[in-house]
Order: structure tokens, then C-alpha cells, then sequence
């Protein structure tokens, strides 16, 4: 009995220690959100939207602009999935959500991925910052260049973590306009779905296993991203997506009191935009232009373009194509000077008879 008051003595005053300096931010969450909005991916129409603009802390969802900067870099080729990253004491001192990295070990890039979007680890999303432009700083300043230049009007980084902000520092801050902007920047990628689509996956050759935060994945059809975020002082947030038939539909609740509620709203949402989106066009249908004006082509004609069916229209031009109307001419011609030839031959056979033809 006493060992386990020790360690819940241990435990209390751990976290007041972990949590001491945070500076003091205003409480903004709200039943059953600050904000909410659903997009279309590929047009990037919005279907519904409510308080779009106001602006919230986005807790661990802003690591999907850590993910995207770090994407960014494997294309440019400034590093690659097995480069080794090696985890530095600032590193290795990250409270919250993490995978409990140590300064004596090193991982690859893909697999502090996997950490930074299952199991939310603010130890990776910090290892990666470092090991990608030497210092967290000089990533916060990537990850606010690139918001900029997508063009996030009201997002402000300070962070790589999300967490709230220590004294001296501010807190992190978006909409879901600009996070709407983010996310369909990173659905442009297929590679964002292998790290936001999985549900479980050991680290550290099996010995922890990552469990996403993100319910949606497992109770909604075709979820496959992307990142869920909580703090007190910010609620719970989560920017979903779910692609089927073909759209991808993107639902953001921001700032929740309740994790639950959250998640109900999204899925609600996810529905919605599926409901709302127009419909992807017919395949077998295409658009061509003519001499008079552009117009559709049917089924039939396409059939024929591609060597298939024909059209009623075209087939009348192929029957009445001058090489058959020669070749009809030329047999009935064949035709006539027969029936004349067997008449003449007849009539020369008849005894007694002599016929004068004029």
C-alpha cells in the first residue's frame, strides 16, 4: 500500500513539475464546438461551414503541418525515409503523448512518421523538427513559411507539438478555413493516408504498441485521416476525412468540450458532405467539340470512336457510301442485261415465229 502512494505522490508531482511554467491562455471551447466545416477535396467547395474564422488553438492537429513540411523535404530530397534520426535530450524531455524516446537511441524518419500520427508523440514530432532544419525554432519557422504560402491567412505556429504554450510563449493558432487549406494540400499526397489511415503499429521492434486517437477510422466508411487534438483550454478538436466512389470529403470540429460529442458531429458531417457533394460525371460520357458549338457525345458514339457499336446516323452514312451505291448500280445494271439476254434467247427458240424489235 504504501508503494503505490509512493508512486502516485510520484506520479502528482511529476506532472505539476512537467506543467510548471505553462502559461496561462483563455479558455475557448465550446458546446458542441467553436467552429466546424466541411470541404470537398478535389474542387475545394465548401458545404458547410460554421464560425469558419474563428480562431482556436488546434492542440496536436497542427502536426499535420509537421507532417507536411516533413513530406515536403522526403520529395525535395533533403532526407529520406531510412535516414536515421537521433533523438536528442529536448527531444527525449517531451511530456504528453509520446513513445518515450531516450537519447541513446535512433529511429528512421518513416518510423518517428508513424509516432507523430498514430500515437500523436510529441517526443517525434520534436526529433524531426531537429533533425530536419537543426532546431525546433528553425522548424516552427518552416511550418509558418508554408502556411503562408498556402495562403492560411489566420494561422500563427509556435510550436511542433501543439501543447499549451510555456511562460513567455504563445499559444498556437488556426481556423478551420486554414486548416481546411492544410488538409487539402495534404490530400493531394497518397503517402499522407499510409501514416493517418493506421489504426495500431509496434515501435521499437514491437515492444510498444501505437494506437491512433482517431475513433473514426474504425466506425466510419472509407475514414482513412487525419489527426484528432486536446487540451484543456482549447477542447477537443479532430479534421476527418473519408473518400468513397471516388470523393474525398474533408469535416473539421474544433474546439469541444466533450470527445464524444466531437466525434458524433464529425461523422454527422462526414455524411453530410457526401450528401451535399456533386456527383463525379459520367465516365462513358465526354465532352468534344464540333465546328458549331461544344456538345456531348452519346454512349453509342463513343462505342463507335473506340471501334464498338455504331450509331444510327453513322451507320446510315456507311450504307449509303459511294463504293456500296457503285457496286448496287453496277448489279442491277448485271441484272437488267440479263433478264434481256435470257428474254431475246427465248424468243429466238419459238418455231414458225419471227419478232422485229424496234
Amino acid at each position: 500500500m504504501k508503494t503505490i502512494t509512493f508512486l502516485l505522490i510520484t506520479i502528482i508531482a511529476w506532472t505539476q513539475v512537467s506543467w510548471a511554467g505553462r502559461a496561462p491562455i483563455e479558455t475557448i471551447s465550446a458546446d458542441p464546438y467553436v467552429s466546424a466545416l466541411v470541404v470537398e477535396a478535389d474542387s475545394g467547395k465548401i458545404l458547410f461551414e460554421d464560425n469558419g474564422d474563428a480562431v482556436i488553438y488546434p492542440a496536436s492537429v497542427l502536426k499535420l503541418m509537421v507532417l507536411l513540411v516533413v513530406l515536403e523535404q522526403l520529395e525535395q530530397g533533403a532526407l529520406t525515409l531510412d535516414d536515421m534520426v537521433q533523438v536528442t535530450p529536448e527531444a527525449a524531455r517531451m511530456g504528453g503523448s509520446q513513445v518515450y524516446l531516450d537519447p541513446k537511441e535512433a529511429f528512421s524518419v518513416e518510423d518517428l512518421l508513424y509516432a507523430l500520427m498514430i500515437q500523436s508523440a510529441n517526443d517525434a514530432a520534436v526529433a524531426l523538427a531537429i533533425h530536419v532544419s537543426g532546431s525546433v525554432q528553425g522548424f516552427v519557422s518552416l511550418m509558418n513559411e508554408r502556411a503562408a504560402e498556402l495562403g492560411m491567412k489566420n494561422s500563427a505556429f509556435h510550436s511542433v507539438h501543439g501543447l499549451p504554450p510555456a511562460e513567455g510563449q504563445k499559444p498556437d493558432r488556426t481556423t478551420a478555413v486554414d486548416l481546411s487549406i492544410l488538409s487539402r494540400e495534404l490530400a493531394k499526397k497518397p503517402e499522407t493516408f499510409k501514416y493517418t489511415g493506421t489504426t495500431e503499429r509496434g515501435f521499437r521492434d514491437n515492444t510498444f504498441v501505437m494506437r491512433t486517437h482517431n475513433h473514426l477510422l474504425k466506425s466510419v466508411a472509407g475514414c482513412d485521416g487525419f489527426k484528432t487534438g486536446y487540451f484543456k483550454a482549447g477542447g477537443f478538436s479532430i479534421v476527418a476525412t473519408a473518400k468513397r466512389d471516388g470523393v474525398r470529403i474533408i469535416a473539421m470540429v474544433l474546439g469541444s468540450r466533450d470527445r464524444k460529442i466531437r466525434d458524433a458531429r464529425a461523422a454527422e458531417l462526414l455524411a453530410k458532405g457526401f450528401a451535399l457533394a456533386p456527383p463525379l460525371p459520367d465516365p462513358k460520357i465526354t465532352v468534344v467539340e464540333t465546328d458549331s458549338a461544344p456538345g456531348v457525345r452519346s454512349d453509342s458514339e463513343n462505342l463507335s470512336a473506340e471501334g464498338g457499336q455504331t450509331s444510327g446516323k453513322e451507320a446510315d452514312k456507311r450504307f449509303f457510301s459511294f463504293d456500296r451505291l457503285l457496286i448496287f448500280f453496277l448489279g442491277f445494271l448485271c441484272g437488267c442485261l440479263f433478264c434481256i439476254f435470257l428474254f431475246l434467247f427465248r424468243s429466238s427458240r419459238r418455231p414458225g415465229k419471227h419478232r422485229r424489235f424496234v
